[in-house]
């Protein structure tokens, strides 16, 4: 590791910071549940929808309009799926996708976790992508960023019965701040040699006298939304790393900046709502710990280089560079997993499965830790206020203190909600994870023997419940078995985590806002910041400690003792 190193990781981080303060503050009002200065741009087209901005939802009415606007937006994005070979803007004369694919494709855009059975430049339509997977980029982001108003509606206010109007928040998240935001990223990338084209390849020939056929596209504004939605799903197979989605550090660097800075400003903007500026910068503190903490982990370890290159006497001063790329080098690589898997975007710029067993764990480890570190857009503060939920029940517990959260009393109702969410990962990762893992049919995909097998079919799963999406690599995922059941288990981490979520904020919402008493548990200071990461890893994390001993533990130990398998 190298100081210019860490000042690049410092950069970008602090970048994102920077942009989250003022950033938070804008989104203040479609938080509230007011179109501020924009309403009167907003009135007409609600007008044509029949929406009235003024009718709130319950919690339940809420969550079914969420429901029903994401069944809806499978139904098409399947449909253009399996017909986009009978539909224009199909240069490359792609078929259709086959029914299994099809229905984990859609799934996967629709949860935002954004799975890729396929390469993009090998599959899918110019319509394909335009009017299906970056459409959804939009509004799968712009749904987790409607729930996350939603729930800070209920923890700043008092004796709410309704939590605002769906229809409403989506239209306001994707129209005032996701297109936005992406016109003006896209441009960047353009500028920065990422291609924006209705053309379909061009032929080349290389140095060696070879014709070579490059693949092209509208790519630029896909990439922008797919890492400001933390959406993740390449415009090429290869992601980020691809030379045409990736083009240079600064790229690069850009985009680790689009996927974490909603995040952290939505932190800010529930502080804002609540009255309390310091609850949120806590939240925002605790995502930024576990970010360095990963980055630090990856880093270090890939620095360290392979034990067995090294003891056969390769020089070990560029640590261990397989799988990934020389003009980002370790420290926008470190950083890059660290991001991508922290807020479930999926996005890649490096070849996970080339990582080290420990710098492989990281990322696996940070999406098992429930998407929280920050998450998704939207998802990741929702998640993270269940956690704060369940920190304060737990001090209570263990000191006696009132189990409050701003005002909120946190009772039994609640925290058994926290639990039925919280147990949703585990059961859909390490249920389908050991099915799998005795199944010829799942085997069969598995590239690699030992602990290292192990670790891709958990990290299929893991990426998949957790709403991240970026593949460990080696495992042969368009097959039947794995095309359904990660596809169940997309929707499980998605809709089965959000309704009892939904259900915390109508209970707490119902509730009044109590003044803080002397039994009051603190938690706007560093004291709640450490026990909320303490509740994080061991709720989040402990219940996959043994099988991450199996996979990546089991195989680092291994290497050090001169085995491969």
């Amino acid at each position: 590791m190298t100081w210019q190193g860490w000042e690049q990781v410092a950069l970008v981080l602090l970048a994102a910071v920077l942009a989250a303060i003022p950033l938070g503050r804008l989104m203040l009002p479609m938080a509230r549940g007011d179109g501020g200065a924009l309403a009167a741009l907003e009135r007409p087209l609600f007008a044509a929808c029949g929406i009235d901005p003024a009718q709130a939802q319950s919690w339940r009415g809420y969550a079914l309009a969420m429901l029903a606007f994401n069944a809806g937006g499978f139904l098409l994005l399947y449909a253009l799926l399996r017909l986009q070979g009978m539909l224009p803007l199909n240069p490359q004369g792609f078929d259709g996708l086959p029914p299994a694919l099809a229905f984990n494709t859609a799934v996967s855009f629709v949860t935002n976790t954004n799975w890729q059975a396929y390469s993009g430049e090998a599959a899918m339509s110019h319509l394909s992508q335009m009017a299906g997977l970056a459409v959804q980029n939009f509004l799968s982001a712009a749904t987790g960023i409607a729930l996350a108003f939603a729930v800070m509606r209920a923890f700043a206010g008092g004796g709410l019965r309704r939590l605002g109007n769906f229809w409403v928040d989506v239209t306001r998240a994707t129209l005032w701040l996701l297109l936005p935001l992406s016109i003006l990223l896209g441009l960047g990338f353009v500028a920065l040699g990422i291609p924006q084209t209705l053309a379909g390849s061009v032929e080349l020939t290389t140095l060696e006298g070879a014709r070579q056929t490059i693949p092209l596209g509208p790519a630029a504004f896909q990439v922008a939304i797919k890492h400001l939605g933390t959406n993740g799903g390449g415009f090429f197979g290869a992601n980020s790393a691809h030379p045409l989605e990736g083009p240079n550090a600064l790229a690069t660097g850009l985009q680790i900046w689009a996927q974490i800075v909603i995040p952290f400003a939505l932190c800010l903007t529930f502080g804002h709502l609540a009255g309390a500026p310091r609850q949120g910068r806590v939240l925002l503190g605790v995502m930024l710990g576990f970010l360095l903490a990963g980055t630090a982990v990856v880093y270090a370890v890939e620095a360290g280089g392979n034990p067995l290159h090294l003891a056969a006497g390769l020089d070990p001063a560029l640590g261990n560079m397989e799988g990934k790329e020389l003009r980002f080098g370790l420290p926008l690589t470190a950083l890059f997993t660290a991001t991508t898997t922290g807020a479930s975007c999926g996005a890649v710029n490096a070849m996970l499965d080339s990582l080290m067993p420990l710098g492989g764990m990281v990322p696996l480890f940070l999406i098992q830790l429930g998407e929280v570190l920050p998450g998704g857009v939207g998802s990741g503060l929702y998640g993270m206020l269940l956690f704060a939920l369940l920190a304060v029940f737990v001090a209570g517990l263990m000191v006696g203190r009132t189990p409050e959260y701003l005002g909120k009393k946190v009772q039994a109702r609640e925290v058994k909600l926290a639990m039925l969410a919280v147990l949703v990962l585990p059961l859909a990762i390490l249920g389908f994870t050991a099915v799998s893992l005795v199944l010829p049919a799942a085997t069969a995909s598995i590239q690699d023997a030992g602990p290292h097998g192990l670790t891709e079919m958990l990290y299929a799963f893991s990426s998949a419940a957790g709403n991240n999406g970026s593949a460990f690599g080696g495992l042969t995922a368009d097959t039947p078995w794995l095309d359904v059941t990660l596809g169940i288990a997309m929707l499980a981490g998605r809709f089965a985590y959000v309704v009892p979520v939904m259900a915390i904020a109508g209970s707490l919402a119902a509730k009044p806002r109590l003044a803080e008493g002397p039994g009051t548990l603190p938690t706007g200071g560093l004291l709640f910041g450490g026990l909320l990461a303490g509740v994080i890893l061991i709720l989040g994390g402990l219940q996959f400690l043994p099988a991450l001993a199996l996979g990546p533990l089991a195989e680092h130990f291994s290497l050090l003792a001169g085995k491969t398998f």
